[in-house]
């Protein structure tokens, strides 16, 4: 049983490294992962929240570790190296030149990489699998030509993760590119993880995706009728946003919380299911090519969606399981109500006169982030602030990791639990994560773990 903790560059330059290696080292951390960048602090117009504020919702968040003496803070970021430019000649995307932060801080990566190897604690670098430039999730973006588009060809007009179409070559051949680069500069590293190597739901719109030109011609050479997929989905997504009736709700909200009706919709409309293997595929793909960019010696791991967010955002986890030295499946449990209420905003407002407490009962059902009984008002689910529990369920959490790993068969599946919140509830789902996975943990990140909850690390005896 394995645990390990992300920890982000900027508490190496803040704490130094020896420091935070040492506190994790005493707690029995086996892993530690960071990325390939540094930080300095900025002001509101050039720079980015920090921590994150998803989409509005997380603004009431704040860091249990300070940085630069605050818990929150605007900054900025620059690659921690130097990047070989040959391994991106003709690409459409090119990565972020280095500058004096750069030449300043960035040998943090490699001081890391060695004081974690001396105490036998193994390395990984989190990137980005659809973000170019790739260093960390706030930073960076597709182009326009690149972006998911919904069945109507519109581009979402909200989305929390700005990730690109995993239809477009460009996409892949910058993240391959970047790939082979950070095994070059970082050639010691134990791993890779790739974040969101899929399209994050965290916004109704987002279930739709994608239907970029550039899945017309993936599903062309896949062998998928990408017309009558993007029918199908149009037909839903004109459901879902205006279509509901309560009715309809009472035959989804029932004992099996909706299953056999969306089984039997999937076998009388197959287009449907093809767009789901699609994006499978897709991802599939994507993992493939990035298999072929590591050596062998190096892990590949994925941070993914937990069940049964997967579904729709193309994470098929058997076949993903082929490529991939372990799964990293999230239980980043303070955004599951979010999402909740992203959905059923949505929803309520496409569609006038639906019952709340019938919504939510089968949203609640569909999602699997409570424990019955279900919260009867939209207005329940919300962000939890920083010294709140989560309100999610124990049996709920459990189903994902053993789902999933079921579907996995032998990668190991981990537990990615999230750092945010009150002690007390920290500790309740840290042992969550580890009665529900056999491998064990990964903590994210370094800078929700006020000193007691990085104790609680410690396995017992």
């Amino acid at each position: 049983m394995k645990t390990g903790v992300t920890v982000m560059p900027e508490y190496f330059q803040n704490e130094g490294v020896d420091g935070v290696v040492e506190r994790l080292a005493a707690a029995k951390v086996d892993m530690i992962a960071t990325s390939p960048y540094v930080m300095e602090p900025s002001n509101e117009k050039d720079g980015g929240r920090e921590p994150p504020v998803d989409a509005g919702a997380g603004s009431v968040r704040l860091l249990d570790r300070t940085l630069w003496g605050k818990r929150e803070l605007f900054v900025k970021t620059a690659p921690s190296f130097d990047p070989d430019k040959k391994l991106y000649n003709g690409l459409r995307y090119q990565p972020a030149a280095p500058n004096g932060l750069t030449f300043r801080e960035g040998g943090v990566i490699k001081a890391f990489l060695r004081a974690a190897q001396a105490r036998h604690i193994q390395t990984y670098l989190q990137v980005q699998a659809a973000i170019p430039p790739g260093y960390r999730v706030q930073f960076g973006g597709p182009l326009d030509d690149d972006k998911p588009r919904l069945p109507d060809g519109r581009v979402p007009p909200k989305r929390l993760a700005n990730n690109g179409s995993l239809a477009s070559p460009h996409i892949i051949d910058y993240t391959v590119a970047l790939t082979r680069d950070l095994v070059k500069t970082y050639p010691d590293i134990d791993g890779i993880r790739f974040d969101w190597p899929e399209y994050p739901p965290y916004f109704l719109d987002d279930v739709f995706l994608d239907f970029n030109p550039h899945c017309a011609q993936a599903a062309t050479r896949m062998g998928f009728d990408f017309g009558k997929m993007q029918r199908a989905a149009l037909d839903l997504y004109q459901l879902v946003h205006g279509g509901l009736t309560n009715r309809l709700l009472e035959r989804m909200a029932d004992l099996d919380g909706g299953r056999q009706t969306i089984l039997s919709s999937l076998i009388d409309n197959p287009a449907l299911l093809d767009w789901l293997r699609f994006k499978g595929a897709l991802v599939s793909e994507l993992a493939q090519r990035l298999r072929d960019a590591i050596p062998g010696r190096i892990a590949l791991a994925f941070g993914v969606f937990p069940p049964p967010f997967g579904t729709v955002s193309g994470m098929q986890y058997s076949a993903l399981a082929r490529y991939a030295s372990a799964l990293h499946v999230k239980l980043y449990t303070m955004h599951w109500p979010v999402i909740f209420r992203f959905y059923a905003d949505a929803i309520m407002k496409a569609n006038p006169g639906l019952n709340e407490e019938l919504l939510c009962r089968f949203l609640a059902q569909l999602l699997e982030i409570q424990d019955p009984p279900y919260a009867a008002r939209v207005s329940d689910y919300r962000y939890p602030e920083p010294d709140e529990a989560h309100p999610v369920g124990r049996d709920a959490q459990m189903r994902k990791i053993r789902d999933a790993q079921r579907a996995a068969g032998s990668t190991p599946v981990f537990a990615f639990v999230h750092g945010y919140g009150p002690v007390s509830d920290f500790k309740r789902r840290l042992e969550i994560g580890r009665a529900a996975s056999q491998h064990g943990v990964w903590i994210n990140r370094y800078g929700y773990l006020r000193n007691e909850k990085i104790a609680l690390l410690k396995p017992t005896e």
